[in-house]
């Protein structure tokens, strides 16, 4: 009997403690919701990166990793809570051609696809740098299917 009482106390305190936990949750959020949650930072997509870039989309990278990689994240996978991926459909060219790339750097850009907040015009680019830049998100964009 006493046998029977222990497991019995065992498996209210478990109920007990899963449902102060359940409880503790955010408003709307489930246990697999929470897990799901990625960090601050991370990159939002991954990224393949092509096995050779061309001449242009090389000099591309080194002025998109000085410039650009702090917000939109490595091989512009994008950054968790910070900027957007370049490498993503919303980009492909049929929606935002290069110029608007171009006209993102040049005068920054309003809030309209993410949640991430304006972008600023970014200062110190020439538009041949602007250029190389484009290049090298639109061969990352190819190798990863985004024509």
């Amino acid at each position: 009997m006493a046998q029977k009482r222990l497991i019995t106390y065992a498996a209210v305190t478990a109920v007990v403690i899963a449902g102060v936990w359940f409880l503790q949750l955010p408003t709307g959020e489930k246990p697999s919701e929470v897990a799901a949650q990625p960090k601050p930072g991370a990159a939002m997509v991954d990224v393949r990166l092509p096995a050779v870039l061309s001449g242009q989309s090389v000099m591309g990278k080194r002025a998109f990793d000085a410039v650009c990689a702090s917000c939109h994240g490595e091989n512009a996978a994008g950054q968790q809570g910070t900027a957007p991926p370049l490498v993503h459909k919303i980009y492909e060219p049929s929606h935002h051609a290069d110029m608007a790339f171009v006209l993102a750097a040049q005068r920054g850009v309003k809030a309209h696809h993410w949640p991430f907040g304006d972008m600023p015009p970014v200062e110190g680019l020439t538009n041949a740098d602007i250029a190389t830049i484009v290049s090298y998100v639109r061969e990352l964009q190819r190798e990863n299917g985004i024509n």
